[in-house]
């Protein structure tokens, strides 16, 4: 891979992470860049990655193996200067640590950043819930749900969450509840009638278990440290997946979505969805999914129907929508009737509802 082709990509990274609100993520990106192109240990730490960095969010597996670090010892030096809450930090104080951590553990680093991060977005929900709300309206029987690439399976307890949306609200204004909040455009969606969820199900080529103290502590290094209010809200999403008992399968996700749909109930609609998941796959595994999908759609019946919740890239699904927001799209059997729902923030910080 060509050096310039990976400081480039954590200098990208750097810019996402500041339009993201995250300036402490954002100058560590540029921080390590800066390292990078010296010949530094991050240099030495990245010797030899071959396959795209951006895609592979390299920068970001860089930063939670750090913020992981921090969370593993509360005591130690590295956490002693690494944001927390609303403590004030110094980057150069960070960023002096960092680099010795990097430097006496770059065999654990280069090991911790062989696997992707783990994230899947809480605050997603408040497009995704609005989105099963649709696909469910008309029908008046029970809805089983299947999740693709749902890492610890936090968001399959979305119709748990309390959401305070603007124009619309629903849920319980509880201490400790999942509180999901957004800048919501467009229209109010009908969210007045009970999503009767029977069975809930989720898959992930490596699952976590929130009910995992290490798990838990690696779905929290992901998400950036100066970014309390996510934290929080990630802390509430895992007591309740915990709760809930929530443990995704380990499969891959073409081969187990095939498994679940050619047994699916005959008196449930089935909604499957996801969020940020298809860029992952390779072009044979998404287009076997799609195969399946369809396959499955063509054999919908309005006493079974068959509802596909995308919450992705546009590009992804092949539509021309602004690629600085995901699109939440709706196919439904019988029928195939494709919907764009809403423009949405990667992150759900705004929704732009177009229905």
């Amino acid at each position: 891979m060509p050096p310039d082709i990976i400081q480039s990509a954590l200098r990208q990274q750097g810019v996402w992470c500041a339009d993201f609100g995250s300036p402490f993520t954002a100058a560590l990106c540029n921080a390590m860049a800066d390292d990078y192109a010296q010949g530094g240990i991050v240099a030495d730490i990245l010797a030899g990655w071959s396959t795209n960095p951006l895609k592979d969010a390299l920068a970001l597996r860089l930063t939670g193996a750090l913020h992981y670090i921090a969370l593993s010892e509360p005591d130690g030096t590295l956490a002693a200067v690494w944001p927390h809450e609303d403590r004030v930090w110094s980057f150069d104080a960070a960023w002096a640590s960092a680099l010795t951590h990097l430097c006496e553990r770059s065999q654990w680093v280069r090991a911790f950043i062989k696997s992707p991060p783990q994230t899947n977005e809480v605050r997603r929900s408040v497009a995704l819930f609005p989105g099963l709300c649709v696909a469910a309206a008309d029908f008046d029987g029970p809805v089983d749900v299947l999740e693709l690439g749902a890492s610890a399976g936090l968001n399959l307890s979305l119709d748990q969450f309390t959401y305070q949306a603007g124009a619309w609200s629903c849920g319980d204004a509880i201490k400790d509840n999942v509180m999901i909040d957004t800048d919501w455009s467009g229209r109010a969606p009908d969210v007045s009638k009970s999503l009767s969820i029977r069975h809930r199900a989720a898959c992930d080529q490596n699952p976590l278990n929130a009910a995992n103290p290490d798990d838990a502590r690696l779905l929290t290094a992901y998400v950036w440290p100066d970014q309390p209010a996510r934290l929080a809200r990630l802390k509430s999403a895992i007591a309740l997946a915990v709760a809930n008992k929530i443990v995704p399968d380990k499969a891959d996700a073409a081969d187990w979505l095939v498994d679940k749909l050619a047994t699916r109930a005959k008196d449930a609609q089935t909604i499957v969805y996801h969020s940020v998941f298809l860029i992952y796959p390779d072009n044979a595994t998404r287009a076997k999914i799609d195969a399946t999908m369809e396959a499955a759609g063509n054999l919908a019946t309005p006493q079974a129907p068959l509802a596909w919740l995308r919450f992705e890239a546009p590009h992804v699904l092949g539509l021309t929508s602004n690629d600085a927001f995901n699109v939440l799209e709706l196919i439904q059997w019988p029928g195939g009737k494709r919907t764009v729902l809403a423009e949405v923030d990667p992150h759900g910080r705004t929704v732009d509802w177009l229905v």
